[in-house]
């Protein structure tokens, strides 16, 4: 019972010192992050690790996000009960799961065979079913079931395909993580109309790749 009550006070303070702290004010999403157990998608051996101020290694070179930073994007896709939403990069399932708490259906494409496996058996342990789990490279893209209401990619990318903000519907987010080490931005990019976009820059930031993700032009001399 003990151990069960320094979980919780921990989940408290992660919300509470990290998350508020950092411009995350939205109710719901605070509500959610105490609600949905993180602790659960972290691996074994960096459980101790759940709710610190930190990137998680997952393995495969790829990282489970900072809470502060997975709770920001949250706020900002500004997620309704009716929204299709692209996650590009499933990682642990965590995000997978907290977006699907918030939308209605997440289609979520991640490159690592072993992690899609894994993510969907910790989905299915918590009962949350309104997911579908890819196992792919959408580094440049995934239109399969576009248009989306909300896109998250989170990973960074040099440069951000085109194919994301066209996937959107109007009035669809995207927030991605643009930029290279070690200087990149986080951005809300809004669909304000067909063809038309609206950028926004949120914060700075610095965060693993995602895979095969595209890159600039490099000039030789």
């Amino acid at each position: 019972m003990n151990a069960q009550l320094d979980v919780e006070r921990a989940r408290f303070n992660m919300v509470e010192q990290q998350i508020r702290t950092w411009e995350v004010l939205d109710q719901n999403v605070l509500d959610l992050l105490l609600r949905v157990r993180r602790e659960e998608y972290v691996p074994e051996r960096h459980r101790a690790l759940a709710f610190a101020d930190m990137e998680i290694p997952l393995g495969h070179g790829e990282t489970m996000l900072a809470p502060k930073i997975e709770a920001r994007m949250l706020q900002e896709l500004a997620l309704h009960p009716g929204d299709r939403i692209l996650e590009v990069g499933t990682g642990s399932g965590y995000m997978t799961a907290l977006l699907a708490s918030l939308g209605a259906h997440v289609y979520s494409v991640e490159i690592v065979p072993e992690f899609t496996a894994s993510a969907s058996a910790k989905l299915k342990a918590h009962s949350i079913t309104n997911v579908t789990l890819d196992t792919g490279d959408a580094a440049r893209g995934w239109d399969k079931h576009a248009p989306y209401d909300a896109i998250v990619l989170t990973g960074s990318v040099p440069l951000l395909a085109e194919a994301f903000p066209r996937s959107l519907k109007p009035g669809g987010r995207l927030v991605a993580v643009v930029g290279e080490p070690p200087v990149m931005e986080a951005r809300l990019i809004t669909c304000v109309a067909g063809g038309a976009f609206r950028s926004t820059g949120l914060f700075e930031t610095c965060i693993a790749s995602l895979k095969n993700a595209p890159q600039p032009e490099r000039f030789v001399f």
